[in-house]
């Protein structure tokens, strides 16, 4: 059986040490599953693999954030599937464009993350419900995707760990 394993193409000015904590593994492991590799050296546009992640490329489903039009639309297999209004990173606290993935889930949260947590593959940033539903269509969050509980439900409900997540303004 071919087991397919998340690749992390490595950013300018990243660190081995930053990507182990964005995705949550520990740095002995991606050291393993990356035989050869310096981690006092790794270099933008180097291939990391990220053990214990299947590769979005296997998973029909993306999602698709804009950051000024304050909406998250689900796609599968290209095809747009549904659009939810979000709550985004207020000045100061903005956003992160980039490419990333859903790397865990975490029902009930509690607090000001409402229903649901989804970590994105970068420390401190997700997509989740929210104890003020008022919120959601303004500039509110500390850069967290905010999405009503009974969206952030059903778009958990649908996307598997590893569903490829674009953000861009």
């Amino acid at each position: 059986m071919e087991v397919f394993t998340l690749i992390h193409a490595v950013k300018t000015g990243e660190t081995l040490n930053q990507i182990a904590k964005d995705y949550r593994t520990p740095l002995a492991t991606i050291i393993r599953a990356n035989p050869g590799i310096n981690p006092n050296i790794i270099y933008p546009g180097q291939n990391i693999v990220i053990p214990g992640l299947p590769s979005p490329q296997t998973i029909p489903y993306q999602i698709d954030v804009s950051i000024n039009n304050r909406w998250l639309r689900l796609f599968k297999d290209g095809v747009l599937q549904k659009q939810y209004s979000i709550a985004v990173g207020r000045i100061l606290h903005s956003t992160p464009v980039g490419s990333y993935v859903i790397i865990n889930k975490a029902p009930n949260p509690g607090g000001p993350f409402g229903s649901m947590w989804m970590s994105l593959s970068k420390q401190h940033y997700g997509i989740h419900g929210t104890n003020d539903p008022s919120s959601i269509g303004k500039a509110v969050s500390k850069g967290c995707i905010r999405m009503h509980n009974k969206d952030v439900n059903e778009l958990a409900s649908i996307v598997p760990i590893g569903t490829a997540v674009s953000i861009h303004p």
